[in-house]
């Protein structure tokens, strides 16, 4: 799937809710069955800066040229905004990383309902999966 298609995926899901409560469940559901980054890549190398709970992200670039993505958070909300932006991100090439337009953000609701410490968390998280895509756009060009 395209990164739009799984784009427009999360809007339609999250359009069957009217409340942002049962949002925020259905974010915590998606924090809680992410496939987790393991426990020996829990390393300050990895913590996401910018984000006001921890967040753990690693990535690989794989034979395919797509990305892989784990990641952990402390934090049942964040777990769940991480978890979505994996599911965006994940098995893309570093160069559709990088060129993506991120518009579910903001279809569903999303920047407009959290904290602004939250936001930020989230700007951080976005910027941390592009610099991993940037970091192995330029090692296919050597």
């Amino acid at each position: 799937m395209t990164i739009n298609e799984i784009q427009d995926q999360i809007i339609e899901e999250f359009s069957v809710y009217d409340e942002w409560l049962d949002k925020y469940e259905y974010l915590i559901e998606l924090g809680n069955s992410l496939d987790t980054i393991e426990e020996n890549k829990k390393t300050p190398d990895n913590i996401i800066q910018g984000c006001q709970s921890r967040v753990w992200l690693d990535a690989v670039l794989e034979d395919d040229n797509t990305v892989t993505f784990r990641a952990d958070s402390d934090a049942i909300i964040t777990k769940g905004i991480i978890a979505l932006l994996i599911r965006v991100f994940n098995h893309q090439t570093p160069q559709d990383i990088v060129s993506a337009e991120l518009y579910f953000v903001d279809e569903i609701g999303l920047s407009a309902n959290l904290s602004p410490t939250r936001a930020n968390g989230l700007l951080a998280m976005i910027k941390q999966i592009r610099y991993y895509a940037l970091a192995f756009s330029a090692l296919n060009k050597k």
